[in-house]
């Protein structure tokens, strides 16, 4: 009997990979490539989209000639993406409409301030549950539109297609030029500040509001169903999957009840709760964002914290300090000491994300004497990770009556064991890291082969789950407190030092 697999297309904010999986959840076959980072402005990241994918087309056949197998193989494609960064283009050319603006870009913030005061917060919450930021892609498309010569009016007359980057690349997947899909699926629709989340449907008072004609809008879809056959790279294979980055990765760690929790600690880093089909709107700071939705099945909801700088902390630690060669070396050196020394450091270099949502924050380091040295340093990067998990879960808990038992953990940073105690340590409840560390792209195929009946049902997808290794909390209660305040101090230190100049 032949062999056959499910191919996960992770395209992810640095890098496009391809990964096959088999029936028992396990890799069969990677290949990866970059794409380059644009940054032609401060606070300004972007991304080529045709680069993106030109590197689909060249991963695809390097999967599987590693597996030594064909396309006949292929039972579903899923995909899973860097979920706000926005692509414009034509579909008459199948051209970008300029370079893709990333999910971390902040060109919007003076519009995004705009809106906080008016209409306000409530009005956006109200519509579709996120708040104002420039996180998001509605702020970006209209910012196009005030900046583009003639877009709005090429968007009106049916010249623009909008995408995030499944759709992107789905949209060539299938044809292009020659009948395309341009479809989106309800979590990646569900971060655009476009979408009425309870009813999966472009909301008409956001869309004017915005100023953003619904031709331009793709067609909403489940995130496990099939969407169509492939008609480039992958000719009559389907593609039956798309989720979101973070979603994924949720779906990927098998965070099918409400309560399960997962956190993906990369350059950002993003703790995801399942709430079960109840929204859950946050009272405390958090995104209520799609989990997933399979087929006609009832939605699945998520609270979100997304932290903007974690992983990006310790490589300014590597290549702008210069204190350490390369990302691991930092845990050798926090280890040198027994504590910080008393020192913190707030990572607020383009402001705070969840729970805070403050622009005018920016990172500082307080609690400086003789006494520190780099070890001390080390140490205060890492434990910035836990307090920030840490604050992020406390709204959780406070949102939901789902309080936190453990932490499923994956991305780069799960590799330092010191952090993972800490993680443990200021949680005050197991972490646990799975033993397939690849969970978004896991979590990508795994919706992909549930609609394509390549497994049958979540319990099947609950067994593939192993865990490779567990952190249990070991630290003495008033200390954690105590440190946690000093944590919460060093916080209010760093907001409002972006301030607009005064008028003369």
């Amino acid at each position: 009997m032949v062999e056959r697999y499910v191919m996960s297309i992770d395209q992810g904010t640095t890098s496009t990979r391809c990964i096959l999986f088999d029936h028992g959840g396990r890799l069969a076959s990677v290949a990866q490539r970059e794409h380059q980072q644009y940054f032609p402005r401060p606070g300004w990241v972007e991304h080529d989209a045709v680069e993106i994918w030109r590197n689909l087309q060249r991963v695809v056949p390097e999967a599987l000639s590693h597996a030594g197998i064909d396309a006949g193989q292929i039972s579903a494609i899923g995909i899973a993406n860097q979920r706000e960064t926005s692509v414009l283009w034509d579909p008459r050319t199948g051209v970008p409409l300029g370079r893709a603006i990333v999910w971390q870009d902040t060109r919007t913030a003076p519009l995004v301030d705009e809106l906080r005061k008016d209409p306000g917060d409530e009005f956006f919450l109200d519509h579709c549950c996120l708040p104002p930021s420039t996180y998001f892609s509605a702020p970006r498309i209209r910012w196009l539109f005030d900046h583009v010569d003639g877009l709005e009016r090429r968007a009106r007359d049916g010249e623009v297609l909008f995408g995030t980057m499944e759709s992107w690349l789905i949209w060539n997947l299938t044809g292009g030029t020659d009948g395309g899909l341009h479809i989106t699926d309800a979590t990646n629709a569900s971060r655009t500040m476009l979408m009425d989340i309870r009813t999966l449907s472009w909301d008409a008072a956001l869309m004017d509001f915005f100023g953003v004609p619904r031709s331009m809008l793709p067609e909403i879809r489940p995130s496990a169903e099939s969407y169509g056959e492939a008609r480039a790279l992958l000719p009559g294979v389907r593609i039956t999957a798309a989720l979101g980055d973070q979603q994924a990765a949720l779906f990927g760690q098998t965070c099918f009840s409400p309560g399960e929790a997962k956190c993906t600690y990369g350059t950002g880093s993003f703790l995801v709760m399942n709430t079960g089909t109840d929204l859950v709107r946050s009272q405390h700071g958090l995104l209520t964002t799609v989990a997933y939705k399979i087929a006609d099945q009832p939605t699945v909801y998520a609270l979100e914290g997304p932290i903007a700088v974690t992983g990006s902390l310790v490589q300014w630690f590597r290549d702008r300090l210069g204190l350490i060669h390369s990302a691991p070396e930092i845990e050798t050196l926090a280890r040198t000491v027994e504590d910080n020394g008393g020192c913190y450091i707030v990572p607020a270099f383009s402001g705070l994300f969840a729970p805070h949502w403050r622009s005018d924050a920016r990172g500082v380091i307080v609690g400086l004497t003789s006494y520190i040295t780099k070890g001390h340093l080390a140490r205060a990067v890492l434990e910035a990770t836990g307090w920030q998990t840490r604050e992020v879960v406390d709204a959780m808990n406070a949102d939901s009556a789902l309080a936190l038992k453990q932490l499923k953990v994956d991305g780069g940073m799960t590799s330092d064991h010191l952090l993972m105690q800490i993680l443990a340590d200021v949680l005050d409840v197991p972490v646990v890291r799975p033993l397939v560390h690849e969970t978004v792209s896991l979590g990508a195929a795994y919706a992909a082969g549930l609609a394509a009946g390549y497994w049958p049902d979540l319990r099947v997808l609950r067994r593939n789950w192993h865990r490779a290794a567990q952190w249990l909390p070991d630290m003495d209660p008033e200390r954690r407190d105590w440190e946690y305040a000093c944590w919460k101090r060093a916080v209010e230190r760093s907001l409002g030092w972006i301030q607009p100049p005064k008028r003369s």
